[in-house]
C-alpha cells in the first residue's frame, strides 16, 4: 500500500521541488498528488512486475508497427495539468503531443497527460486510490485508460466524458480510436 505524506506544514511541494526530491532520492519511487501530498510507492512482487512488463512489451510492439507515438514505462513521471506528478504503470503519448514539447521538457517530467494509460492493481494496492488516480488522468486530458484489477477479475475502462465501463476477465480490450488496431486479450493470468 502506498504511503501518503502531507508535507504542507513544512514545505509547499511544487512540481520543481518534487523533481529535485526525486533526483536526490532516485531509489525511492514517488508521486505527488494535485494537493501536494508526497506518495511513496511500494515495490511490486514478481507476478505484478511480470504482468506490467508484458503489458509494456505488447503496447511497445504495437507502437513499433504503427509509429503513432511514444511508450513509457512505470519509471516515467508525468507533470499533469491538474497539478499531480504521476507515474502510470504503462503510458502512451501521441507523437503530435510529444513533438510539441521542448527538449528540456522531454528530459524532465514531461508536462503532459498521456493519451493512454494502464494501471495494474498489485497485491499491495487499494482499489479506491487507483480509481481516483484514473479520474485525475481523465481530468488532465486522458483519452483512454485501463485499470486492470486481477484481484477482482475486472478491468475498468476510462474514457473522456463517458461513464466508466467494467468488463469481467477474460475479455478483449480495444485501443479504440486512440490506439487503432491495438487489442489486448485479458485472461486470469494477466
Amino acid at each position: 500500500m502506498a504511503t501518503v505524506i502531507n508535507v504542507e506544514p513544512l514545505i509547499k511541494l511544487t512540481s520543481e521541488a518534487f523533481y529535485q526530491l526525486c533526483l536526490t532520492n532516485p531509489d525511492i519511487p514517488m508521486e505527488k498528488s494535485p494537493q501536494g501530498d508526497l506518495i511513496i510507492m511500494p515495490p511490486v512482487g514478481g507476478e505484478s512486475g511480470n504482468r506490467e512488463a508484458n503489458l509494456t512489451i505488447k503496447l511497445g510492439i504495437w507502437n513499433l508497427q504503427y509509429k503513432l507515438g511514444q511508450v513509457f514505462s512505470s519509471s516515467t513521471i508525468f507533470k499533469l495539468p491538474e497539478g499531480g506528478d504521476r507515474s502510470p504503470d504503462v503510458a502512451w503519448v501521441s507523437q503530435e503531443k510529444w513533438d510539441s514539447l521542448t527538449l528540456e521538457e522531454k528530459k524532465k517530467f514531461p508536462p503532459v497527460c498521456p493519451d493512454f494509460v494502464i494501471e495494474l492493481r498489485s497485491e499491495s494496492d487499494r482499489l479506491k486510490p487507483l480509481q481516483e488516480k484514473m479520474k485525475e488522468y481523465l481530468n488532465s486530458g486522458l483519452r483512454l485508460g485501463w485499470l486492470i484489477n486481477p484481484q477482482d477479475g475486472e478491468v475498468e475502462i476510462y474514457r473522456a466524458e463517458k461513464p466508466v465501463e467494467v468488463l469481467k476477465i477474460p475479455c478483449v480490450l480495444s485501443g479504440e480510436d486512440v490506439l487503432p488496431n491495438f487489442e489486448l486479450e485479458m485472461d486470469i493470468n494477466g
